[in-house]
C-alpha cells in the first residue's frame, strides 16, 4: 500500500483501522475492544501467523518508517507511525519476531546499503520470510567487539571468511547474518573492519546451538571455514565496518530499550497492569511497595523512549540515549520478572501440571506467554539474560559516561596498535 500524500492522523487511524477489518479474522476486534478474552483466543486459532506476517509486512505496516519504494514501508515520519502503531497495539495485532533483522539490520541497510541491496533485502525482512541474526561478539571479542578476530579475505570479487562467532540469537533459523569481520589487520583494530551481509546457508557456515538456562536454544555459536560472500553483499566501503556497526548497535539498543518496544514491560507476555489485576489486592507492604515502584519504573522508562522518539522524529540517527534506556529496561524487566514469581508464592517455583504444552517458536522466550505459573518462571529465568544480551550492564555505563556525561576514556593502549600487533591470548 502506498500513500501517495502525507495523511493526518485520523486519517493514519482509518486506514490502519480499515486494513484490519479487512485482513484480521471475524470477530478479532470487537473481541478486543469487549474485553472478550475467550472469544478473543477463538479468533487468534484462526489466524495463519506466518500468512499474516506476509500481509502485514507487504502492506506496510510492520515497518511503517521505511521507504515504500522496496516495497517494505509506507514512508511515515516516527511520529505518524506511533499513531499506527498505537492500533496495531491495541488490537493485539502480532507482529513480526525478526527484532534483530527489523530492529537493527534494516535500519542499517537503509543507513549504508546500496540500491541493490534495499531492493533485495528489506522486504523479505518486513514481511518475516528472511530470519536475521547478528554475527559480531567471539569467544575472544565480546564487550570489546573492536577486536574481533573472523578475517575476510579478497578473492577477486569475493571475500573468504574464516573465524568463530558466539550468542548468535536465532542463527539456527536465520537467512541472513550481519557479520563484522576483520579484512586488514596491518591498521588500528577499529579501522580494519569490513561489514557484510552473510548467506547463513552458504558452504562452510556451521551453526551450533547454545542450549540456556530455561531449555531452549536460542543462541548458537557459529563457526566459518572458507565460507564466501560476494562484494555486492559488503555493507558501507572496504575498512569502514565499524561505523556501519555503530548504526547496528545504536538500533539494537533502541530494540531492546524498553516499554513500548518488543522486550516491553511483560510479564507473562502481560503487561505490568495485569501483573496487578492479576495479585490485586496485593496485601504484603513491601511487595505492594516494590509493586508501586515497578510501575513508576516503567512509566519513566516510556517517557524517555518518547524523548528518543522525538530526536529521531527531527531526523537524528538512534543515538547514546538508546543505551539509557536499553540499561534502564534490563535491569527493570529483572526486578519485574523477580516479583512476579514472588507474588505466586511456592506456586512460582512449583505447580502442578496443568496438561498444557509449553510455549513453543522464536518469541516463545519474550517475556514468557500467558499467564500460566509454567510461563511466569520461565520469564524469571529468560530475563537474567537481559543485563548481557546487547551490551552488559557495566558496557552501558561505561558508555553513557563517556559520551553522555563526559568522562574520560577507560585507557587503551591498544587503541592506536596495529590489530597484528596486539597482545592476546592464543
Amino acid at each position: 500500500m502506498a500513500l501517495d500524500t502525507q495523511p493526518t492522523d485520523t486519517e493514519l487511524r482509518d486506514q490502519t483501522l480499515a486494513f484490519l477489518r479487512a485482513e484480521l479474522p471475524a470477530g478479532w476486534m470487537d473481541a478486543v475492544d469487549a474485553g472478550d478474552e475467550a472469544r478473543f483466543a477463538e479468533a487468534r486459532r484462526d489466524l495463519n501467523y506466518r500468512d499474516w506476517c506476509r500481509r502485514l509486512g507487504e502492506a506496510g505496516y510492520a515497518t511503517p518508517t521505511w521507504p515504500v519504494e522496496y516495497g517494505a514501508g509506507l514512508s511515515l515520519t516516527p511520529g505518524q507511525a506511533k499513531h499506527v502503531n498505537e492500533v496495531l497495539t491495541h488490537y493485539r495485532v502480532p507482529r513480526p519476531f525478526n527484532i534483530i533483522g527489523i530492529g537493527m539490520g534494516g535500519p542499517t541497510v537503509i543507513t549504508w546499503g546500496t540500491e541493490e541491496q534495499k531492493h533485495r533485502l528489506l522486504r523479505g525482512l518486513a514481511t518475516n520470510e528472511e530470519i536475521w541474526c547478528q554475527l559480531f561478539s567471539e569467544p575472544g571479542a565480546g564487550s570489546d567487539v573492536a577486536g574481533l578476530s573472523t578475517r575476510a579475505e579478497r578473492d577477486g570479487d569475493e571475500w573468504v571468511v574464516h573465524g568463530q562467532k558466539v550468542w548468535t540469537t536465532l542463527a539456527h533459523i536465520a537467512r541472513w547474518g550481519m557479520l563484522l569481520a576483520r579484512t586488514n589487520p596491518d591498521v588500528p583494530k577499529h579501522k580494519g573492519l569490513s561489514y557484510f551481509v552473510l548467506d547463513m546457508h552458504a558452504p562452510g557456515v556451521e551453526v551450533r546451538p547454545l542450549v540456556q538456562i530455561t531449555g531452549d536454544a536460542e543462541f548458537n555459536e557459529v563457526f566459518f571455514d572458507g565460507a564466501r560472500i560476494p562484494d555486492s553483499m559488503r555493507v558501507g566501503p572496504e575498512g569502514e565496518g565499524w561505523r556501519v556497526a555503530i548504526t547496528t548497535l545504536m538500533n539494537e539498543r533502541v530494540s531492546l530499550s524498553g516499554a513500548g518496544s518488543l522486550a516491553g514491560d511483560a510479564v507473562g507476555g502481560s503487561p505490568i497492569d495485569m501483573l496487578i489485576k492479576r495479585h490485586h489486592p496485593v496485601t504484603h507492604a513491601l511487595q505492594r511497595q516494590r509493586l508501586a515502584q515497578l510501575y513508576i519504573d516503567g512509566r519513566l522508562i516510556r517517557l524517555n523512549n518518547q524523548r528518543a522518539a522525538d530526536k529521531r522524529r527531527s531526523g537524528a540517527e538512534a543515538g547514546p540515549e538508546g543505551s539509557i534506556t536499553k540499561l534502564m529496561q534490563a535491569e527493570y524487566n529483572q526486578r519485574l520478572q523477580k516479583l512476579a514469581v514472588d507474588l505466586e508464592g511456592s506456586g512460582g517455583a512449583a505447580w502442578e501440571p496443568t496438561g498444557a504444552s509449553r510455549p513453543e517458536g522464536p518469541l516463545a522466550y519474550i517475556g514468557g506467554m500467558g499467564e500460566d505459573r509454567p510461563a511466569i518462571a520461565r520469564g524469571f529465568l529468560r530475563a537474567q539474560a537481559n543485563t548481557i544480551e546487547g551490551g552488559t550492564s557495566n558496557v552501558m555505563r561505561n558508555i553513557l559516561g563517556e559520551r553522555v556525561l563526559g568522562l574520560p576514556k577507560e585507557p587503551d593502549n591498544s587503541r592506536d596498535l596495529a590489530w597484528k600487533d596486539v597482545p592476546r591470548s592464543v
